[in-house]
């Protein structure tokens, strides 16, 4: 069977973590969280006391890393890690690293080799643009500002999280500009990439645009379910 790439980009709270988990259990592919692997190493960097300014240092980390997916949850050297890398502190060391080449090329590296070997729906940053370029199916997925403060904001409190909407609406304002302004892969639209702004779409009607769009690039048409 043909390996097959759906590559979905955007900004945080767009929705792409829930919306790939669904496709890729519709699909029978691989979901990978590109975010949840940067999270891995940013924690590992927080346990060894590594600054993320230490760029030498966290490359290092980034090219050692053991990590492995499985459906829902994330491995960091043999150690389940899905709750750990949820904290505020590793979700901001996350989007720190993650503007270190020597991180990015690790971390794309272990991508492309998961992408190579089955069939995947891949959420991130730059997997259209930058990690699979060639990707059969490409989304980028949106959400107006306050909407995805809003569901953000919701994971967070159902995690136990007290932070308030301003201060969120704050951190993530600071995220959006330094992944869509750094040098190295910023966040950006694909040329080929289908736009899909989530705002006013439950998630089921989100689903179902993207299977489409599958369906019509890879399967003719053909359902998967």
């Amino acid at each position: 069977m043909k390996i097959v790439v759906v590559a979905i980009d955007g900004p945080a709270g767009a929705g792409k973590s829930t919306i790939a988990r669904r496709l890729a259990d519709r699909l029978g592919f691989l979901y990978i969280d590109t975010g949840a692997m940067y999270r891995a190493v940013a924690l590992w960097a927080v346990r060894q006391n590594v600054e993320t300014t230490d760029h030498h240092r966290m490359e290092q980390l980034a090219i050692a890393a053991g990590i492995e997916l499985e459906p829902g949850r994330i491995r960091l050297n043999g150690e389940d890690v899905t709750e750990a890398i949820r904290t505020a502190e590793v979700s901001n060391g996350a989007s720190r690293i993650a503007v270190i080449p020597g991180v990015r090329r690790a971390m794309v590296a272990k991508q492309r080799e998961l992408g190579e070997r089955t069939s995947v729906v891949m959420e991130g940053r730059d997997i259209g643009t930058v990690v699979f370029p060639g990707a059969e199916v490409k989304i980028f997925l949106d959400a107006q500002p306050g909407e995805r403060v809003r569901r953000r904001l919701r994971d967070v409190r159902a995690q136990g999280g007290t932070i308030s909407e301003e201060d969120l609406a704050a951190q993530m304002n600071e995220r959006d500009t330094r992944d869509s302004t750094r040098a190295d892969a910023p966040l950006s639209q694909a040329p080929d990439a289908v736009y899909l702004d989530s705002t006013g779409l439950d998630i089921v009607q989100v689903e179902e645009a993207i299977l489409k769009i599958v369906r019509g690039r890879v399967t003719n048409g053909k359902d998967f379910s």
